[in-house]
């Protein structure tokens, strides 16, 4: 088996995600997992902007939940 390993673990990050229509989704503070990974389910079929941010860094990223879009997001990172 193979896995992933984040490099933030146990860590807490604000978490604001919205839908295309302005609909707020999540707000709220959420800690990331023993893996490093902060997991969060979404409506299928719509496309979200979603903001994470920790210590003055902040992410600012698109995701969508179409049946071929990927189901883990490896490529945000704090700036």
């Amino acid at each position: 088996m193979t896995g992933c390993q984040g490099e933030m673990v146990n860590e807490e990050f604000d978490v604001y995600i919205e839908d295309t229509e302005g609909n707020v989704i999540v707000d709220e503070t959420m800690k990331s997992q023993a893996n490093g990974f902060i997991d969060f389910w979404l409506p299928r079929d719509k496309k979200y902007r979603i903001t994470i941010s920790k210590d003055g860094k902040t992410v600012e990223s698109e995701l969508s939940t179409y049946e071929n879009d990927a189901t883990c997001i490896t490529t945000m990172q704090l700036t």
